[in-house]
């Protein structure tokens, strides 16, 4: 669980709603961010046959659409090894390439934490 990988609360909170989206809406996997004022925003993966988006990218268009002007942080929970080069964009798009973006497993075990500007 989250709470073995001295994660602060407040990451803890984001790994943790990012797990819960992908369960809940049975999806390969869950992300969310908080903005610069400690609102998060949860999504899953979107796959419909004109729109494709990763629950990462969905979690920062909510955002976007719902005014944030910044990120703090971002989590992604899925079976992945690695965060996507077009995740880390998205994230760093809004949030700058500092922001930090964790990568969880289903268990919601942190298996690596990249800025969001960090190169291949």
């Amino acid at each position: 669980m989250t709470d073995s990988n001295g994660l602060d609360p407040e990451d803890r909170k984001i790994v943790t709603l990012a797990r819960s989206v992908r369960a809940r809406n049975g999806v390969p996997e869950g992300a969310a961010v908080r903005d610069e004022t400690g609102r998060t925003y949860a999504a899953g993966s979107v796959q419909l046959p004109s729109l494709k988006l990763t629950a990462l990218q969905t979690a920062v268009a909510m955002a976007v659409a719902s005014g944030a002007g910044s990120l703090e942080a971002a989590a992604v929970v899925s079976e992945t090894e690695d965060i996507a080069a077009e995740d880390r964009a998205a994230v760093g798009d809004l949030g700058g390439p500092e922001t930090p973006v964790l990568l969880a497993g289903p268990d919601g075990t942190v298996k690596l934490t990249r800025p969001a500007g960090a190169a291949e």
